[in-house]
């Protein structure tokens, strides 16, 4: 898949995301290792790395779900804390594999539910989830059908309108493609970079999937074993690996692009 870099000089340069020595373990076993990182405004981040190598973690540690052993986590120039954290969510879109929508809600139900919680009007709710609705390419008749009645890439829209539905600064998604047939996250991965380039939003994407990485990301990070091994744009991790793991880790991503295309009828 190409790489298209975003170069927009307009863009401001502000710092959404600061992790200053992040560290986290569980029963022993190292999930993050002393991480430091920025990410800029208006900026699409891919974080990419073998299982178990820290990046889901890193991501629930911006959010809020995971509290760091060690280290200081600054979203929208405040520190992560008890006292700015239920803001700070407000101003989050999350979105994870399949959508991570509640079953018992339609699916309308799911996406309009903080708004709701936010005593939003009717009429706000409405405009809300018909623009939403247009922008995922998503029928609106689907909205009032359950998850388990949805198809997967339906799923996934709807848990990127439920994720927009407060006009987030930020935008998370944890591997929010993994659980697509190739056909349909092909068309997702398109759309995906479309909506991430109209809505200019900052965006921190978790995939293992390196070519998924390139075709959506300006920067990616990739790690192993709760470290950040480089970071950059494709053509750095491709031209000029900073250790060999780098160089062996997209050999590996190429050697299964081969084999599953070799596999196609």
């Amino acid at each position: 898949m190409p790489f298209t870099a975003v170069n927009d000089a307009s863009y401001t340069q502000r710092k959404v995301i600061q992790l200053y020595n992040i560290s986290k373990s569980y029963d022993g076993h190292t999930a993050l290792a002393d991480v430091s990182l920025d990410f800029l405004e208006h900026r699409t981040t891919a974080v990419i790395g073998p299982s178990g190598c820290g990046k889901s973690t890193l991501l629930r540690v911006i959010i809020g779900l995971v509290t760091p052993d060690t280290g200081k986590v600054n979203v929208f120039d405040r520190n992560l804390s008890t006292d700015t954290l239920i803001d700070t969510r407000r101003r989050i879109g999350y979105v994870i594999q399949d959508g991570g929508l509640f079953p018992h809600l339609t699916a309308r139900e799911n996406v309009e539910m903080m708004a709701r919680h936010l005593q939003w009007s009717d009429a706000d709710i409405g405009d809300r989830i018909h623009s939403l609705a247009l922008l995922v390419r998503l029928p609106e008749d689907r909205l009032d059908l359950f998850p388990v009645e949805l198809s997967g890439g339906q799923r996934q829209r709807v848990g990127l309108m439920r994720s927009l539905m407060l006009d987030p600064s930020l935008l998370l998604l944890d591997e929010p493609l993994g659980a697509l047939d190739p056909m349909i996250r092909a068309e997702l991965q398109t759309e995906l970079r479309d909506i991430f380039g109209s809505l200019k939003k900052t965006v921190v994407l978790v995939t293992h999937d390196l070519s998924e990485a390139a075709f959506l990301a300006d920067r990616i990070v990739l790690m192993r074993n709760g470290q950040v091994v480089q970071s950059g744009q494709i053509e750095d991790l491709l031209e000029r690996p900073a250790v060999s793991f780098v160089s062996d880790f997209v050999n590996a991503q190429r050697r299964h692009i081969g084999e599953a295309g070799a596999g196609a009828p």
